[in-house]
């Protein structure tokens, strides 16, 4: 499918307001709806149940699991309970990864034991692996390295990402978690060795994804918490030789699956028309998941809870998604693009919250110029919220590329993440991370986005 396509159908919806570019796009009683279920959303901690329910009665929830299982089940009943008019389950294959032992140690020259964590899709090491340590800075650095320098050694690769507002670093230092495989196997190291791509002190190793290997032959990979970063590194600056010993072992099952959960607040109007709200179900297996993506799915559903509860459903569908396998490779985003292509020309907007649970400070976008003034009518009322209009260039979230990348007008509600990557990934993403009040503020901004979209005439 083609994005010409998407632009045609935008001509179509807004052609009004290139007609009346001065007239404003939103009704008097779109708005006056939408800030009544806004202020409804800063009284209430619905949200906040659903987030603490599957927290507590589920946990982590590792794709393909059987906490995995439990999650579905949980979120067909919840978003049932939740008022929506269609709740379906659809299959999502994708393999099947697990951790089952992890160590490491500094052998030599002083011996000491370090906190790591196994990376998706890691080898095993059959045992514990000895071997010298070579350090690189960057990818570029590896990849230009010499075979002889890496072979038979632990590849270690010392990037730091920087504490900000937007979380950008961690976008810009992930290929190194999930690529360096590639070229340390390609010189013959034995294993890979990274900084953990979190901002926080605590000594917490943050886990992760490698690329996927269908036949199971990547090197054993993981992720070295940040402080013990920093002692390989004063030991490496030295000038001594370096040699650690690694023991890990896992498992990998190429024929797993689990479901995306997709559930439809059905439009009175136009109901071929969808407003979709996407977050992902899994988790990793450490931590409880409760800010990637718990609080995400709590936010999307509670939307939908809010819009439900209606004496009238809105003109176009409300459709919540909960997306299958995100943390391995957004094989339940891939699956849903795939299943709904006949459909996504009528995809009107996509949202996603995936960035913990700060505080929203921007509204973003990407979509055509047919949109008129339509995101600075948004933008204005979500201003009493303390969000500020961006750009025209977000990313959006990791479960909405394949949407963005046929043409599906993508809106970025941007949370701030100053200190999300101090728990992303680890032991401590747990509820007590959550606040509340930041949380209410979250759910009171998409239902005013998600209403209005789907309500204006």
């Amino acid at each position: 499918m083609k994005v010409q396509t998407f632009t045609c159908l935008f001509c179509a919806l807004f052609a009004a307001s290139q007609a009346t570019a001065n007239e404003p796009l939103l009704s008097d009683d779109n708005i006056k709806t939408a800030k009544s279920l806004a202020a409804i959303a800063l009284a209430s901690d619905h949200a906040y149940i659903l987030v603490r329910d599957l927290t507590t009665k589920v946990g982590p929830r590792l794709a393909g699991s059987a906490a995995d299982k439990r999650a579905v089940a949980w979120a067909k009943s919840s978003l049932e309970d939740a008022g929506f008019d269609l709740v379906k389950l659809e299959p999502v294959d994708f393999p099947v990864w697990k951790r089952k032992v992890e160590s490491a140690r500094v052998v030599a020259p002083y011996p000491q034991e370090l906190k790591v964590s196994s990376l998706g899709f890691g080898g095993s090491t059959h045992g514990e692996l000895v071997a010298p340590v070579v350090s690189f800075g960057s990818l570029s650095e590896l990849e230009v390295a010499a075979p002889e320098q890496v072979a038979g050694k632990i590849v270690f690769m010392n990037r730091q990402i920087e504490r900000s507002r937007t979380g950008e670093d961690y976008g810009d230092a992930a290929p190194i978690r999930y690529q360096s495989n590639k070229f340390a196997k390609e010189k013959g190291a034995k294993a890979l060795l990274i900084r953990s791509l979190g901002t926080g002190p605590a000594r917490f190793a943050h886990t992760g994804a490698m690329t996927y290997d269908e036949h199971n032959t990547n090197l054993p990979g993981a992720a070295l918490s940040r402080p013990d970063a920093d002692q390989l590194e004063r030991i490496l600056e030295s000038g001594q030789e370096l040699v650690l010993g690694l023991n890990l072992d896992t498992e990998q099952n190429n024929e797993g699956g689990s479901f995306n959960v997709v559930a439809d607040i059905v439009g009175s109007e136009k109901p071929e028309e969808i407003i979709l709200l996407g977050a992902h179900l899994d988790s990793w297996d450490v931590g409880t998941g409760a800010l990637d993506d718990g609080v995400g799915v709590a936010i999307v559903i509670g939307t939908g809870q809010l819009i439900a509860s209606l004496p009238k459903r809105p003109s176009r569908t409300i459709r919540v998604v909960l997306f299958a396998n995100e943390e391995q490779g957004g094989w339940g985003a891939k699956q849903y693009a795939k299943v709904h292509a006949a459909e996504l020309q009528n995809h009107i907007a996509a949202a996603e919250p995936d960035m913990g649970a700060g505080r929203i400070w921007q509204f973003e976008t990407q979509v055509p110029a047919t949109w008129g003034s339509m995101p600075e009518e948004l933008a204005g009322q979500l201003s009493f919220l303390g969000i500020e209009r961006g750009g025209n260039e977000t990313r959006g979230g990791p479960d909405l590329k394949p949407l963005k990348d046929m043409g599906v007008p993508i809106i970025g509600l941007n949370q701030d993440a100053t200190y999300y990557f101090d728990y992303h990934h680890t032991d401590d993403d747990t509820l007590d991370k959550i606040d509340p009040a930041a949380l209410r503020q979250s759910v009171a901004a998409y239902v005013i986005v998600s209403y209005l979209l789907a309500d204006m005439k």
